[in-house]
């Protein structure tokens, strides 16, 4: 295949309208001598919509473990027997701590994560009233990834500040019997229409790698078409010892790239964030991925760590591209200012009782 099939996929993305499942079952099987013919058509749809500027994401597991769902990639469910700290919801002031070393950083959005099928009433009142104090403080977007939601619960968020709420669909409806039993597709896709329905922006993905098909793959990216969701976290399984799938090994550097690739081609306008397994599978190529994608992760995952925030931010720099400002602005500042040559790593977890 000659560049310009893929700079006929960009046309086709960049006009709005939709590859066929055959086009996209290509992207995916394509050789690996035209992966740069790939990336350079994936680059021109992401930069009409987001230039050069890269998003920066921090994420912070404010609960960890004790989950009653079964979802077989997870380390926190309850299938899992993988050593990983287990702790119930922060206290205010650690998740304080955390927004001031995510502004540290320089990310524009901090991303508050509990672990647990849905909140209850108790965990959820400090949810808010963490928001609260964190958008008290800090010029930070706050995205919250809960479980299942009501749409009363996502107003609730909306009005204490909460800008973005994640909800992953993670695989294909067909894929989500083989990946978690607790729950169904329908479940993720209710949590995220209550999302859209109470005015939040909606963040959804998937991860990758699970044993899933290609037409899985596809599935799940036209799912979240279909959504509209905006912003978009894209995983690749991290085989965790102690998870049921802790044998599953499905990916390379290449393949990882030609899913980014598909991705930006099916959601041209969406931000499409390389989020968890960035580095355990993306490796030497990692910026590479910044050409379809426009977001990452900076620091630490839920329950496995990153690179340091220095050497982020020195790819992005290395690459030519800029940081983006809380406002959506390029960001101008010195982004190595404040920011330690090593991750600082959490302390133990101070905790409400």
């Amino acid at each position: 295949m000659h560049a310009a099939h893929w700079q006929s996929l960009a046309d086709t993305a960049l006009a709005g309208d939709l590859l066929t499942r055959e086009q996209a079952r290509g992207v995916l099987s394509a050789p690996d001598d035209v992966l740069l013919d790939q990336l350079a058509a994936a680059y021109r749809v992401r930069r009409a919509t987001w230039g050069n500027r890269v998003r920066l994401h921090f994420l912070l597991n404010a609960q960890s473990g004790l989950c009653p769902e079964d979802c077989h990639y997870c380390s926190q469910s309850k299938l899992s027997v993988a050593e990983i700290e287990k702790y119930p919801m922060l206290a205010q002031e650690r998740i304080l701590e955390a927004a001031d070393r995510a502004a540290q950083l320089k990310a524009g959005t901090l991303c508050m994560v509990i672990s647990g099928r849905t909140p209850g009433e108790t965990v959820f009142g400090k949810v808010l009233d963490a928001v609260r104090a964190v958008r008290a403080k800090h010029d930070l977007r706050v995205c919250a990834c809960l479980g299942l939601l009501t749409e009363e619960q996502a107003v609730r968020l909306r009005d204490a500040g909460v800008e973005t709420v994640n909800h992953n669909l993670n695989t294909s409806a067909n894929y989500t019997p083989e990946v978690v039993t607790t729950h169904s597709f329908d479940d993720r896709v209710r949590t995220v229409e209550a999302v859209k329905a109470a005015g939040l922006k909606t963040c959804s993905g998937g991860i990758l790698g699970m044993g899933e098909s290609d037409d899985d793959v596809i599935d799940l990216a036209l799912s979240l078409r279909e959504l509209d969701v905006k912003s978009v976290p894209v995983n690749f399984l991290i085989p965790v010892p102690g998870t049921s799938f802790a044998g599953v090994r499905a990916l390379d550097p290449r393949q990882c790239l030609r899913i980014l690739c598909l991705y930006r081609f099916l959601l041209p306008t969406q931000e499409i964030r390389i989020s968890g397994g960035r580095e355990v599978h993306l490796r030497s190529m990692q910026v590479m991925g910044l050409y379809p994608a426009n977001s990452i992760f900076v620091g630490d995952y839920l329950t496995t760590q990153g690179q340091t925030a220095r050497e982020d931010l020195r790819m992005i720099e290395d690459a030519g591209f800029v940081l983006e400002a809380p406002d959506g602005s390029t960001y101008t500042g010195d982004p190595f200012e404040g920011v330690p040559e090593a991750y600082p790593r959490a302390p133990l977890p101070l905790v409400e009782v």
